[in-house]
């Protein structure tokens, strides 16, 4: 059973009205008969007896409401308890970053933790996805967002998103780009990130598997740098798909529209650290953020 069922059963033999339960609980109508519903097919017992209007409880609803009533007394002290606990919580936690922050929704992560770990020391590291992956092995951080085309075997991830990435060109070549295969493609000037680099590792191993390797003429440190070289004209690189097509609706570069790169976003983390309480709390705050469920 679920404490959102039990919920909707001791509110409304409370109010004795699937209204005015509805109403208390910001549900729909149908939503709370059906929990109810639920719950008696679980119980194996009818709770209430149904009349036009109003409803009442049964001689079992009756019996069990004060049963039902202390499970979510105990549900709530649980997490009055469970809030207590992580305002106690020290120490030092350290989690990588692999791209803009705005991305990552960094900052509504970085402020749940502020607020729910007050003792907590909290700090973040920038690092190419290889580096990110070695230090959260090696116990440096607890973990890191992490972005590839799958996820590492040797840790746990919690993956986020999936995104896409896109071959961009300067607006100048437009007709050679539009018109190229692959081969022609990687005979014009790439501009590559480092190795380790996340759209680096994508970007060889696209052009890997067509038996070719892109002409590279210099490399940008980051992906921003990548992108304002490539708004000056200097050659192509691999783009996150939002920003290639805001900036192609701008006229500020050509989208190749014959590929588009399928990568994961992910918090990765040892599996030798997921029940410390600094790393349980930053998980659930990034599946609150992120709009994950717990399952």
């Amino acid at each position: 059973m679920e404490m959102y069922q039990l919920r909707a059963y001791v509110t409304a033999a409370t109010l004795g009205s699937v209204t005015r339960t509805a109403e208390a609980l910001h549900v729909t109508q149908p939503a709370i008969t059906a929990q109810i519903k639920a719950l008696e097919e679980e119980l194996g017992v009818a709770l209430f007896d149904r009349r036009p209007g109003r409803i009442s409880l049964t001689r079992a609803g009756e019996s069990l409401l004060a049963d039902a009533q202390k499970v979510l007394d105990a549900a709530g002290h649980l997490q009055g308890r469970a809030k207590e606990l992580q305002g106690e919580i020290t120490g030092q936690l350290v989690i990588g970053t692999s791209t803009d922050p705005d991305s990552l929704r960094l900052g509504s992560l970085l402020r749940a933790l502020v607020t729910a770990l007050p003792l907590l020391e909290i700090k973040t590291r920038y690092g190419l996805a290889q580096e990110l992956c070695e230090q959260v092995m090696s116990g440096a951080m607890q973990g890191a967002f992490y972005i590839a085309a799958n996820m590492p075997r040797e840790l746990e991830a919690l993956v986020l998103q999936t995104r896409h990435y896109r071959i961009v060109a300067p607006a100048t070549l437009r007709a050679e780009v539009l018109g190229a295969g692959w081969r022609d493609l990687a005979q014009l000037p790439w501009i590559a990130t480092p190795a380790q680099h996340h759209t680096q590792q994508l970007l060889m191993s696209l052009f890997a598997r067509q038996g070719l390797a892109p002409h590279q003429i210099l490399e940008a440190d980051t992906m921003a740098a990548g992108e304002s070289l490539v708004r000056a004209g200097l050659g192509l690189t691999l783009l996150r798909e939002d920003k290639a097509i805001d900036l192609a609706e701008k006229n500020e570069l050509v989208i190749w529209p014959h590929a588009r790169v399928p990568a994961q976003l992910g918090f990765i983390y040892a599996r030798s650290t997921e029940h410390e309480p600094a790393l349980v709390a930053t998980l659930s705050q990034l599946r609150r953020v992120w709009g994950l469920s717990d399952s």
